[in-house]
């Protein structure tokens, strides 16, 4: 089992590898983005990720979550269908969560 003191932040940035997709997307394209998103979301449901989301001009989409060390940190982001799919690449960076709003108990 991971402690907490034992995991990690990272990020991850996602670009589409074809920048029209973010208006007019192919079905193969479109699905891998489906896929993506469920993936997040099942992450996120588990804890994995703590924030992620695209820019609305369609730049790029950030991936924030945790990680135990950079291996897993990579294998994470290498396993987003997205990724895997070859319609987005990604990069990884560690990351330091400075400020964060929670909400008042």
């Amino acid at each position: 089992m991971i402690q907490e003191s034992d995991v990690a932040t990272w990020i991850y940035v996602v670009h589409l590898t074809r920048p029209a997709a973010v208006a007019s997307p192919t079905d193969e394209e479109s699905a891998a983005i489906d896929r993506h998103f469920v993936w997040l979301q099942q992450a996120c449901s588990a804890g994995t990720v703590r924030l992620a989301g695209p820019a609305t001009d369609g730049a790029f989409g950030i991936v924030i979550f945790e990680a135990a060390d950079e291996t897993v940190a990579r294998s994470f982001m290498a396993d987003d269908p997205a990724v895997c799919a070859g319609v987005m690449t990604a990069e990884l960076h560690p990351f330091h969560v400075s400020l964060e709003h929670l909400p008042c108990v």
